[in-house]
Protein backbone atom coordinates (compact mmCIF):
# COMPACT_ATOMS: atom_id res chain seq x y z
CA UNK A 1 0.00 0.00 0.00
CA UNK A 2 0.92 3.61 -0.86
CA UNK A 3 0.45 7.25 0.35
CA UNK A 4 -1.49 7.56 -2.60
CA UNK A 5 -4.33 4.78 -1.49
CA UNK A 6 -5.16 4.33 2.24
CA UNK A 7 -7.34 1.53 3.81
CA UNK A 8 -9.83 1.52 7.02
CA UNK A 9 -11.33 -1.46 8.28
CA UNK A 10 -14.38 -1.83 10.25
CA UNK A 11 -17.00 -4.08 11.09
CA UNK A 12 -16.02 -6.04 7.95
CA UNK A 13 -15.86 -3.26 5.75
CA UNK A 14 -12.53 -1.90 3.81
CA UNK A 15 -12.86 1.12 2.95
CA UNK A 16 -10.03 1.94 -0.13
CA UNK A 17 -9.48 5.86 -0.09
CA UNK A 18 -7.82 7.39 -2.94
CA UNK A 19 -5.52 9.86 -1.41
CA UNK A 20 -4.68 12.62 -4.14
CA UNK A 21 -6.99 15.35 -3.25
CA UNK A 22 -4.40 18.20 -4.84
CA UNK A 23 -4.89 16.17 -8.36
CA UNK A 24 -8.31 15.38 -7.43
CA UNK A 25 -7.70 11.77 -7.12
CA UNK A 26 -6.04 10.98 -10.84
CA UNK A 27 -5.04 7.36 -10.92
CA UNK A 28 -1.24 7.36 -11.42
CA UNK A 29 0.91 4.22 -11.58
CA UNK A 30 0.83 4.51 -7.62
CA UNK A 31 -3.39 4.66 -7.10
CA UNK A 32 -3.70 1.72 -9.17
CA UNK A 33 -0.93 -0.66 -7.80
CA UNK A 34 -2.55 0.28 -4.30
CA UNK A 35 -6.15 -0.51 -5.70
CA UNK A 36 -5.08 -3.39 -6.56
CA UNK A 37 -3.54 -4.33 -3.19
CA UNK A 38 -6.39 -3.13 -1.33
CA UNK A 39 -8.86 -5.22 -3.12
CA UNK A 40 -6.70 -8.45 -2.74
CA UNK A 41 -6.18 -7.81 1.14
CA UNK A 42 -10.26 -7.44 0.67
CA UNK A 43 -10.87 -10.98 -0.53
CA UNK A 44 -8.10 -12.80 1.04
CA UNK A 45 -9.07 -11.57 4.72
CA UNK A 46 -12.29 -13.83 5.84
CA UNK A 47 -12.76 -11.12 8.32
CA UNK A 48 -13.58 -8.54 5.47
CA UNK A 49 -17.22 -9.12 3.63
CA UNK A 50 -17.55 -5.82 1.62
CA UNK A 51 -14.98 -2.95 0.45
CA UNK A 52 -15.92 0.71 -0.60
CA UNK A 53 -13.66 3.03 -2.93
CA UNK A 54 -14.11 6.41 -2.10
CA UNK A 55 -11.81 9.54 -2.65
CA UNK A 56 -10.09 12.22 -0.18
CA UNK A 57 -10.85 15.88 -0.21
CA UNK A 58 -14.43 15.89 -2.04
CA UNK A 59 -13.46 14.30 -4.82
CA UNK A 60 -14.16 10.71 -6.66
CA UNK A 61 -11.63 10.66 -8.88
CA UNK A 62 -10.92 13.06 -11.92
CA UNK A 63 -9.73 10.45 -13.97
CA UNK A 64 -6.07 9.60 -15.37
CA UNK A 65 -3.25 11.42 -14.12
CA UNK A 66 -3.02 13.46 -17.86
CA UNK A 67 0.44 14.57 -16.73
CA UNK A 68 1.98 11.14 -15.45
CA UNK A 69 0.34 9.77 -18.62
CA UNK A 70 2.53 12.71 -20.96
CA UNK A 71 5.30 11.11 -18.84
CA UNK A 72 5.32 7.65 -20.29
CA UNK A 73 3.45 6.20 -17.16
CA UNK A 74 0.26 4.06 -17.35
CA UNK A 75 -2.26 3.89 -14.45
CA UNK A 76 -2.79 0.22 -15.39
CA UNK A 77 -2.16 -2.88 -13.07
CA UNK A 78 -1.35 -5.79 -15.75
CA UNK A 79 -4.50 -8.36 -15.77
CA UNK A 80 -6.49 -6.24 -13.80
CA UNK A 81 -6.45 -2.94 -16.07
CA UNK A 82 -6.90 1.21 -15.24
CA UNK A 83 -6.87 1.73 -11.53
CA UNK A 84 -6.23 -1.60 -10.82
CA UNK A 85 -9.61 -2.68 -10.94
CA UNK A 86 -11.89 -2.14 -14.11
CA UNK A 87 -10.75 -5.55 -15.87
CA UNK A 88 -10.83 -7.49 -12.36
CA UNK A 89 -13.53 -7.72 -9.61
CA UNK A 90 -12.90 -8.93 -6.47
CA UNK A 91 -14.94 -11.73 -5.39
CA UNK A 92 -16.36 -9.30 -2.53
CA UNK A 93 -19.10 -6.72 -3.05
CA UNK A 94 -17.79 -3.47 -3.92
CA UNK A 95 -19.52 0.07 -3.51
CA UNK A 96 -18.70 2.90 -5.43
CA UNK A 97 -19.06 5.93 -2.93
CA UNK A 98 -19.20 9.04 -4.70
CA UNK A 99 -18.62 12.97 -4.16
CA UNK A 100 -18.00 15.63 -6.28
CA UNK A 101 -16.62 14.15 -9.81
CA UNK A 102 -16.79 10.19 -10.91
CA UNK A 103 -15.40 11.76 -14.55
CA UNK A 104 -13.30 9.50 -17.71
CA UNK A 105 -11.59 7.05 -15.53
CA UNK A 106 -13.19 7.76 -12.51
CA UNK A 107 -16.53 6.86 -13.87
CA UNK A 108 -14.73 4.18 -15.52
CA UNK A 109 -14.00 2.61 -11.63
CA UNK A 110 -16.99 3.63 -10.43
CA UNK A 111 -19.49 1.85 -12.56
CA UNK A 112 -16.89 -1.12 -12.30
CA UNK A 113 -17.90 -1.53 -8.77
CA UNK A 114 -21.19 -3.45 -7.88
CA UNK A 115 -23.25 -1.09 -6.15
CA UNK A 116 -22.92 3.08 -6.50
CA UNK A 117 -23.75 5.51 -3.78
CA UNK A 118 -23.59 9.49 -4.75
CA UNK A 119 -24.05 12.71 -2.70
CA UNK A 120 -26.58 14.74 -4.85
CA UNK A 121 -24.10 17.21 -6.05
CA UNK A 122 -22.13 14.30 -8.08
CA UNK A 123 -21.33 14.22 -11.56
CA UNK A 124 -20.81 12.01 -13.63
CA UNK A 125 -19.12 11.80 -17.59
CA UNK A 126 -16.62 10.14 -19.86
CA UNK A 127 -15.43 13.51 -21.71
CA UNK A 128 -12.43 11.62 -23.35
CA UNK A 129 -13.80 12.67 -26.45
CA UNK A 130 -13.14 16.49 -25.86
CA UNK A 131 -9.95 15.49 -25.15
CA UNK A 132 -8.98 13.48 -28.64
CA UNK A 133 -9.40 10.24 -26.46
CA UNK A 134 -11.60 7.43 -25.82
CA UNK A 135 -13.12 5.91 -22.59
CA UNK A 136 -11.38 2.83 -23.30
CA UNK A 137 -11.35 1.56 -19.75
CA UNK A 138 -14.85 0.31 -19.70
CA UNK A 139 -16.79 3.76 -20.10
CA UNK A 140 -17.56 1.98 -24.10
CA UNK A 141 -18.50 -1.39 -22.75
CA UNK A 142 -19.90 -1.40 -19.36
CA UNK A 143 -22.27 1.82 -20.00
CA UNK A 144 -24.34 0.16 -22.73
CA UNK A 145 -24.72 -3.14 -20.13
CA UNK A 146 -26.12 -0.99 -17.40
CA UNK A 147 -27.81 1.76 -18.67
CA UNK A 148 -30.25 2.51 -22.05
CA UNK A 149 -27.41 1.87 -25.06
CA UNK A 150 -28.59 5.06 -26.77
CA UNK A 151 -27.61 7.14 -23.69
CA UNK A 152 -24.56 5.40 -23.18
CA UNK A 153 -23.93 6.53 -26.92
CA UNK A 154 -24.98 10.14 -25.91
CA UNK A 155 -22.63 10.11 -23.19
CA UNK A 156 -19.70 8.51 -25.27
CA UNK A 157 -20.21 10.68 -27.95
CA UNK A 158 -20.67 14.52 -26.32
CA UNK A 159 -18.89 13.88 -23.18
CA UNK A 160 -21.23 15.97 -21.04
CA UNK A 161 -21.05 15.38 -17.32
CA UNK A 162 -24.89 13.75 -15.55
CA UNK A 163 -26.03 15.06 -12.12
CA UNK A 164 -26.45 12.23 -9.64
CA UNK A 165 -29.69 13.04 -9.83
CA UNK A 166 -29.77 12.14 -13.61
CA UNK A 167 -27.78 8.85 -12.71
CA UNK A 168 -30.13 7.80 -10.61
CA UNK A 169 -33.29 8.88 -12.82
CA UNK A 170 -31.64 6.18 -15.29
CA UNK A 171 -30.51 3.79 -13.04
CA UNK A 172 -26.34 3.87 -13.07
CA UNK A 173 -26.52 4.53 -9.30
CA UNK A 174 -28.74 3.29 -6.42
CA UNK A 175 -28.41 5.68 -3.58
CA UNK A 176 -28.34 9.27 -3.50
CA UNK A 177 -27.35 10.67 -0.26
CA UNK A 178 -27.62 14.69 1.19
CA UNK A 179 -24.54 14.04 3.12
CA UNK A 180 -21.15 12.77 2.35
CA UNK A 181 -22.12 9.34 -0.22
CA UNK A 182 -19.44 7.38 2.45
CA UNK A 183 -22.30 7.39 5.18
CA UNK A 184 -24.92 6.00 2.66
CA UNK A 185 -22.04 3.22 1.60
CA UNK A 186 -21.58 2.18 5.33
CA UNK A 187 -25.21 1.75 6.04
CA UNK A 188 -25.20 -0.21 2.35
CA UNK A 189 -22.20 -1.81 3.34
CA UNK A 190 -23.87 -3.01 6.99
CA UNK A 191 -26.76 -3.93 4.90
CA UNK A 192 -25.19 -6.80 3.09
CA UNK A 193 -22.88 -7.47 6.01
CA UNK A 194 -26.24 -9.09 7.77
CA UNK A 195 -26.35 -11.21 5.33
CA UNK A 196 -24.57 -14.74 4.81
CA UNK A 197 -21.14 -13.91 3.49
CA UNK A 198 -21.00 -17.43 1.26
CA UNK A 199 -24.18 -16.65 -0.25
CA UNK A 200 -23.66 -12.81 -0.79
CA UNK A 201 -19.91 -13.64 -2.47
CA UNK A 202 -22.47 -16.51 -4.86
CA UNK A 203 -24.69 -14.36 -5.53
CA UNK A 204 -22.76 -11.83 -6.92
CA UNK A 205 -21.07 -14.37 -8.62
CA UNK A 206 -23.99 -15.46 -10.58
CA UNK A 207 -25.17 -11.97 -11.29
CA UNK A 208 -21.89 -10.92 -12.86
CA UNK A 209 -20.82 -14.35 -15.01
CA UNK A 210 -24.57 -15.37 -16.03
CA UNK A 211 -24.32 -11.97 -18.32
CA UNK A 212 -21.97 -14.38 -20.81
CA UNK A 213 -24.12 -17.90 -20.36
CA UNK A 214 -26.62 -19.05 -23.27
CA UNK A 215 -30.07 -19.96 -22.37
CA UNK A 216 -29.19 -23.52 -22.61
CA UNK A 217 -26.59 -23.44 -20.26
CA UNK A 218 -27.69 -20.81 -17.34
CA UNK A 219 -29.51 -22.51 -15.17
CA UNK A 220 -27.10 -25.59 -15.22
CA UNK A 221 -23.98 -22.83 -14.39
CA UNK A 222 -26.19 -21.44 -11.77
CA UNK A 223 -26.57 -24.52 -10.17
CA UNK A 224 -23.25 -25.53 -10.20
CA UNK A 225 -22.57 -22.40 -8.64
CA UNK A 226 -25.08 -22.26 -5.79
CA UNK A 227 -25.52 -26.08 -5.11
CA UNK A 228 -22.71 -25.53 -2.09
CA UNK A 229 -24.29 -22.55 -0.69
CA UNK A 230 -27.80 -24.94 0.31
CA UNK A 231 -25.78 -27.23 2.14
CA UNK A 232 -23.68 -24.97 3.49
CA UNK A 233 -22.96 -24.55 7.77
CA UNK A 234 -23.98 -20.77 7.17
CA UNK A 235 -27.54 -22.56 5.26
CA UNK A 236 -28.30 -24.22 8.47
CA UNK A 237 -27.32 -21.45 10.60
CA UNK A 238 -29.51 -19.33 8.79
CA UNK A 239 -32.62 -22.00 9.05
CA UNK A 240 -31.68 -22.54 12.79
CA UNK A 241 -31.39 -18.40 13.64
CA UNK A 242 -34.45 -18.01 11.71
CA UNK A 243 -36.25 -20.63 13.46
CA UNK A 244 -34.85 -19.31 17.13
CA UNK A 245 -35.60 -15.94 16.64
CA UNK A 246 -32.59 -14.80 17.29
CA UNK A 247 -29.60 -12.94 14.87
CA UNK A 248 -27.31 -15.11 12.74
CA UNK A 249 -23.31 -16.50 13.49
CA UNK A 250 -21.79 -16.40 10.11
CA UNK A 251 -19.04 -18.88 9.22
CA UNK A 252 -18.79 -18.12 5.57
CA UNK A 253 -18.71 -21.73 4.97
Amino acid sequence: MTDAVLTDREDGVLTIIINRPEAKNAVNKQVAEGIAAALDALDSDDELRVGILTGAGGTFCSGMDLKAFLRGETPIVAGRGFGGLTQQLPQKPLIAAVDGYALAGGMELAISCDLIVANREAKFGIPEVKRGLAAGAGGLLKLPRQINPRLAMELALTGEFITAERAHEIGLINHITFGPSIEGAKELAARINENGPLAVRVSKQVIVESAEWSEEEMWKKQNELTAPVFVSEDAREGAAAFAEKRKPEWKGK
